[in-house]
């Protein structure tokens, strides 16, 4: 049997990767879902192995995955520096990374609003943490960067504020007075982490990290299982098996910025901005 390997099911999976999961790169592609399933199937099927497998409510990459996830890599890069080479335009591309935390409520509703600011444009997202993401634009493979904190430097712009909710399993108790509250907590450095610890240390609460995490899901997982209670943004919208406290000192909201990579259009930074401080404005008031 002719096995072979076609160009978008391998960009389907590197959308996985770099968007976090199969809903994710297919917002990214302007796909449906199950039609990113399909482009994974198609690569396991050619190559006779599992590349992606079940994670609890997500998935994971297997070792087979992850090693095709490099050649494609490769494979794309050559095939699109050819069509440049013979000067075949490809669609412009606005490349937008962003943190778990506002992709997880935000990203739907940013693709609608920017579809219809840059109509001539593809939308792409990349999850990731904030260092990476960092680093993505100081390198210019992505456009704009989504990130927790303040707008330190002249070109960044806050677009609002995400309120911070404390979230523990239903059945979890808040240890004896005296004793340390477990923390579930993103891998360090994190903005939320900074402003959960620092939240309970003005008010004299002693805190211990219970669980820490790389990713949103790792999180909410161990929030579920009750090791300690988490502090997250979701923007009203409660995570399932999660019950949110109001028994803990309420913390700080933290304010979302948006950052250019150097040189980016400035009616790119402008139309994202614009819709992204209607949305989050929206979103809040609801």
């Amino acid at each position: 049997m002719s096995r072979y390997l076609d160009i978008a099911p391998l960009r389907s999976l590197v959308a996985v990767a770099d968007c976090g999961g199969f809903q994710r790169a297919a917002t990214s592609l302007h796909l449906s879902q199950g039609a990113v399933s399909q482009h994974v199937r198609r690569l396991e099927t050619a190559l006779g192995r599992p590349l992606v497998e079940r994670d609890g409510r997500g998935s994971r990459f297997t070792g087979d995955g992850e090693a095709l996830l490099t050649h494609a890599r490769r494979i794309l890069a050559v095939h699109d520096e050819a069509l440049r080479a013979f000067e075949v335009e490809d669609e412009p591309t606005l490349a937008i990374g962003s943190t778990e935390h506002a992709a997880a409520q935000l990203l739907p509703d940013l693709t609608s609003a920017l579809a219809s600011t840059f109509p001539d444009r593809r939308i792409r997202f990349r999850i990731d943490r904030g260092a990476q993401l960092r680093t993505a634009l100081a390198e210019g493979r992505i456009d704009l960067a989504l990130l927790l904190g303040p707008a330190d430097e002249s070109d960044a712009r806050t677009v609002g504020e995400l309120h911070l909710t404390w979230y523990s399993a239903p059945e979890w108790t808040s240890p004896a007075p005296g004793e340390p509250i477990p923390l579930v907590v993103f891998d360090a450095p994190c903005a939320i982490r900074s402003r959960a610890v620092e939240t309970l240390a003005s008010h004299d609460v002693p805190t211990e990290v219970g669980a820490e995490a790389a990713h949103l899901a790792g999180v909410q997982a161990a929030v579920r299982a009750g090791l300690g209670v988490g502090l997250m943004a979701t923007l009203g919208r409660q995570p399932d098996g999660l019950t949110a406290r109001d028994d803990l000192p309420a913390p700080r909201p933290i304010e979302l910025t948006v950052w250019p990579r150097r040189g980016l259009a400035a009616d790119l930074l402008d139309g994202a901005t614009a819709a992204l401080t209607g949305i989050l404005a929206e979103a809040t008031h609801h």
